[in-house]
């Protein structure tokens, strides 16, 4: 496993986002994901696996101008 991170994760956070997602029950994780269609600002579309790559850099792209602004 690659101990590389992204520039704001380091081994803490990752720890963090395990656990509570191992912790977490059926329903709980169905209420999660349930929540997330209903955010306004945000869609849901399914794309092939070979181009997640590049929507993930669009994303990170997108944020970080944002971020900027």
């Amino acid at each position: 496993m690659s101990s590389s991170f992204p520039s704001d994760w380091d081994e803490q956070r990752v720890q963090r986002v395990l656990a509570h997602y191992e912790q977490q029950t059926e329903e709980e994780a169905v209420a999660e994901d349930e929540a997330a269609f209903d955010q306004e600002g945000q869609s849901f579309v399914e794309v092939p696996k070979e181009l997640l790559p590049m929507v993930r850099e669009l994303i990170a792209r997108h944020a970080s101008a944002v971020i900027k602004q």
